[in-house]
């Protein structure tokens, strides 16, 4: 080794020993860290709230509080009326909602050309995920609830409109999910089902869909998930805040007045008796029960998936 070559190395090794602390990086990193700390706690505060007002009462009712109907007296109140809604809406968006936009994604990425407008659709969309769900409750009491009662369904304030108003909501949210579960597919299982000879649909249904399918699932349930915590879209759409009429026919259940869980507790929130908000602590809580059953059902399902591909 020449001379030069030995003090280009030692020059090399003296920087390399003598490294810079990134100052803006750390404080930044820091900044990010007691943000995420403030938010857990923040979060713990309230959760503990609402756990040391509601589970009393769950205790004290036991399976009377998840059987019971509505009322106006606190000790008779219960959330069935509330559960059977928001089950029923719950279904409705993912009829609705889920195969549109599975479908709309596979278009978008495997199908459309890469053209102006294909770029101004996938544009929108994502603004479209953005809009506040006030909006999409105006656009249900606009659209759906007039379109009902002009077809003589009711007062066209029924389950209908707002299941249709909730699954528009999370349709933006599910298209771009799976667009981008599907963009994550590596380009070379494409290219190996075509140059074994399979047809496009045969390389989209039997090699891209299976391997996009844990992130499907994973935003189609978180997707739903916001669904079922949305109150402003169905109060716009016709949720009422009494009573929902289960015991009748299939036109009452579909043409009547319903209700859901969030608007329950949105009810009971309102109330000035003290016994009321012990009972929308215990709602609070049944509801994020029901959305963490969601999610840690759609984690099962993406690591089963996940291992099988």
């Amino acid at each position: 080794m020449s001379n030069s070559q030995a003090i280009t190395v030692g020059v090399v090794q003296g920087s390399l020993r003598r490294r810079r602390v990134d100052v803006a990086g750390t404080v930044f990193a820091a900044a990010l860290l007691l943000s995420l700390l403030f938010t857990l706690a923040v979060l713990a505060i309230l959760v503990g709230d609402q756990m040391t007002r509601g589970l009393p009462v769950l205790a004290e009712r036991g399976t009377d509080f998840f059987s019971a109907s509505l009322s106006s007296r606190p000790a008779q109140a219960g959330i069935a009326q509330g559960l059977i809604g928001t089950a029923m809406l719950t279904a409705m968006v993912a009829l609705l909602a889920f195969p549109i936009g599975i479908l709309t994604a596979i278009y978008l990425e495997e199908y459309a050309p890469n053209t102006g407008l294909t770029r101004f659709i996938a544009i929108n969309i994502r603004n479209l995920a953005g809009v506040p769900s006030v909006v999409y409750g105006l656009l249900g009491l606009a659209v759906f609830v007039a379109l009902f009662r002009a077809l003589g369904v009711g007062t066209g304030r029924n389950i209908l409109s707002g299941g249709l108003t909730l699954a528009v909501l999370v349709l933006p949210l599910v298209i771009i999910t799976s667009a981008e579960a599907i963009r994550a597919v590596p380009n070379t299982i494409r290219e190996a089902g075509y140059g074994i000879g399979a047809s496009r649909w045969q390389v989209v249904r039997q090699l891209v869909l299976p391997s996009a399918v844990p992130g499907i699932l994973t935003g189609t349930v978180l997707a739903l998930a916001r669904a079922l915590g949305e109150t402003a879209p169905l109060i716009l759409a016709g949720a009422v805040l009494g009573s929902f009429s289960t015991g009748g026919s299939l036109g009452d259940l579909f043409g009547g007045p319903y209700t859901a869980l969030p608007v329950i507790v949105y009810d009971w929130a309102r109330k000035p008796q003290e016994e009321f908000r012990a009972l929308t602590s215990a709602a609070i809580l049944v509801l994020l029960a029901v959305t963490i059953i969601a999610n840690g059902f759609a984690i099962f399902l993406r690591n089963r998936y996940d291992r099988r591909w």
